[in-house]
């Protein structure tokens, strides 16, 4: 007799995984959500897109790449979840749209419930702080697959945006100014360049890093910045005078900031303007990454970018002060070949 506990899936380990889950999708909700947690598909009353002339719906989807490991190694799983949801809410707004509901999935070698909540929690968490309803998810379990104690996380999510307020490269002008919004760390990318260097330099994740007062492996699992309600106040804040975000994802500075700037003009980042992260000059150094690669894999301390009129650009720094989140001007966009680039050297910390 051949049973499905025999092949490695447990069903009753979900059941009570789920059960664990649901005092944290609670928290995450919003009043247009519509039933409670445990059916086939997620429900949002969308009637309230009756307030826009022409809706767009914006939807993005997205994971957290090997930084799963570190989590995994650390065996600290509350975070991680939150990184989930910044790397698909964020890029919503970049495009004007509030994010209004999200779902998650979840596979993993062998389901632990308690792990499986330790998860949800964070996706929860970064849900509550970005405004989204979490409506829905699934947890796989995938014996033979995965190890029993690997997993990886996805999520989709989607937003709303009037037509006539989309942002994008088209409103962008010659004269707009870049402000910066910090980054929290690595956020989720570039993670396969930090293993390779923790392997290769044989680097412990509990080096204490004195500069930081942390581990290194507590550094490395710093939560992704929710950048989500910033930005939407911004785009309700400064209307006509915001043209644009750009959220610093894979790729870096240069190449995200590309996405939104039309052929015929360039964004110019000064270096001088922000210091580099401990944390990314000091694996730089380990590693021997040459400072091209670095800037082209991780964030460089930077985790969103507006594209802001000159003259908005006191105001968008005030208006995110206002709400606690620290920014600068960082470079400006001017008539070129398309593109994006960094010049000068970076400020001594």
């Amino acid at each position: 007799m051949s049973t499905y506990s025999q092949a490695g899936v447990d069903i009753e380990a979900g059941d009570t995984a789920v059960e664990l889950m649901k005092i944290h999708l609670a928290k995450a909700r919003r009043s247009e959500v519509v039933g409670d947690i445990g059916g086939f598909a997620g429900l949002f009353d969308v009637s309230a897109l009756k307030k826009f002339k022409k809706p767009l719906l914006a939807t993005s989807t997205d994971g957290v790449g090997t930084k799963t490991e570190i989590a995994r190694a650390m065996g600290k799983y509350d975070t991680i979840g939150e990184d989930l949801v910044a790397m698909v809410v964020d890029d919503l707004v970049v495009c004007g749209a509030e994010p209004l509901f999200m779902t998650d999935y979840i596979a993993v070698g062998k389901v632990f419930p308690d792990r499986i909540a330790e998860i949800v929690s964070g996706i929860a968490k970064g849900c509550v702080k970005a405004g989204t309803a979490l409506i829905g998810g699934e947890t796989a379990e995938h014996p033979g697959l995965l190890g029993e104690d690997e997993f990886d996380i996805a999520g989709a999510a989607t937003g709303a945006v009037e037509a006539a307020n989309l942002l994008g490269a088209d409103r962008v002008q010659a004269g707009d100014t870049l402000i910066a919004m910090p980054a929290s760390g690595f956020h989720a990318n570039g993670y396969s360049l930090i293993r390779h260097i923790l392997k290769s330099q044989v680097l412990k994740l509990d080096r204490h890093l004195d500069d930081l007062g942390m581990t290194l492996g507590q550094v490395l699992l710093t939560p992704t910045e929710i950048y989500a309600l910033d930005a939407l106040a911004l785009i309700k804040g400064l209307k006509e005078q915001l043209h644009a975000f750009s959220h610093i994802t894979g790729g870096g500075l240069a190449a995200n900031t590309a996405r939104v700037i039309p052929p015929h003009l360039s964004a110019i980042y000064d270096r001088s303007t922000w210091s580099l992260p401990f944390e990314m000059e000091f694996l730089a150094e380990m590693g021997s990454v040459p400072q091209a690669d670095m800037e082209r894999t991780w964030n460089c301390g930077v985790g969103m970018v507006a594209i802001v009129s000159a003259e908005a650009a006191d105001l968008t720094i005030r208006s995110l002060a206002a709400r606690g989140m620290k920014s600068w001007a960082c470079g400006v966009v001017s008539v070129g070949n398309g593109g994006s680039a960094l010049e000068g050297a970076y400020q001594e910390r």
